[in-house]
């Protein structure tokens, strides 16, 4: 009988010690794997709270032209039309976040993600973008151009 209380009591033992050693290991890799993970993960960025954004210089921006602008933590593009008007709208393809461009040859605001299309207005044309894109105002003050949010 004895050397059954033994047998038991040697089991008792190596289990705790497989577990002991095993919670060791675990909290290790956690150790190692935790800091590496999260040095992979990029940090929030606060969003930036802007109001008005300075362009540049009117006799700066081409005629027939797109220029992407920060506004911001988000892409803002401003065109100058063939009738010399500026027009600013979101960057943004309302379809899947991609960053749209002016295309002089289609005389349009084109997204190269899937071909979706939008108007000197913002409104989409063609593609699959569900809405237009969000437009800003464009305001002249002597030779400077600032672009800020509609209110």
């Amino acid at each position: 009988m004895s050397d059954n209380l033994t047998d038991q009591s040697e089991y008792t033992k190596r289990d705790f010690l497989k577990i002991v050693l095993g919670g060791s290991l675990i909290a290790w890799l956690a150790s190692i794997l935790y800091p590496v993970l999260a040095y992979m993960k990029p940090p929030k960025q606060a969003e930036v709270e802007v109001n008005s954004v300075k362009v540049g210089k009117l006799k700066d921006i081409e005629k027939e032209a797109g220029t992407i602008v920060r506004f911001g933590n988000k892409p803002v593009i401003l065109v100058r039309t063939v009738n010399d008007e500026l027009r600013a709208f979101s960057a943004t393809c309302t379809h899947l976040d991609c960053t749209v461009q002016f295309r002089k040859d289609m005389g349009l605001i084109w997204c190269a993600c899937h071909n979706g299309k939008y108007d000197l207005n913002g409104r989409n044309v063609a593609g699959p973008p569900p809405r237009p894109l969000d437009d800003f105002r464009v305001i002249i003050q002597g030779e400077d151009v600032f672009i800020s949010k509609k209110s």
